[in-house]
């Protein structure tokens, strides 16, 4: 009897075109509410926050908006104060969207620009250039005698 092999697994896969017509439509209407000001806090109201992208879950339940208030300062203010009114954007969302049910909305800091600038800091490391930049006699055809 031969040795049963392990069940293969399709490889994973990215968000559906669907989740991500529907995360750019949270991300635009979420964006504008913001800007807006139609949630009436103090601390929304000073800050203005970006938001970088919005992932939704496969069944359309849940919603994580990675946001960064502008200039990055007041993060941990931003956040609180977003969680704070989670329903009541969830409302705004929900007369904006063209969805039969509006997902629950978490909030996460979108790290997106610290993740770039550590990879610009990585590529300009002397070790990583010397590590990507091509020999010196490389290309030039040269026989060595």
């Amino acid at each position: 009897m031969g040795a049963m092999s392990a069940p293969s697994r399709p490889p994973a896969k990215g968000p559906s075109q669907r989740q991500l017509r529907v995360g750019e439509l949270i991300r635009r209407t979420l964006s504008d509410v913001l800007a807006r000001g139609d949630v009436h806090d103090p601390d929304l109201q000073r800050l203005s926050i970006t938001v970088g992208e919005v992932t939704v879950s496969p069944d359309l339940k849940w919603a994580t908006a990675h946001v960064l208030p502008l200039g990055g300062g007041d993060a941990a203010l931003a956040l609180a104060a977003l969680r704070r009114h989670r329903g009541e954007l969830r409302h705004q969302l929900a007369r904006g969207l063209t969805l039969r049910h509006a997902p629950d909305l978490r909030f996460e800091i979108d790290t997106t620009f610290d993740r770039l600038d550590a990879s610009r800091r990585m590529f300009a490391d002397e070790r990583v250039r010397r590590d990507l930049d091509p020999p010196d006699d490389a290309g030039t055809g040269a026989d060595k005698a």
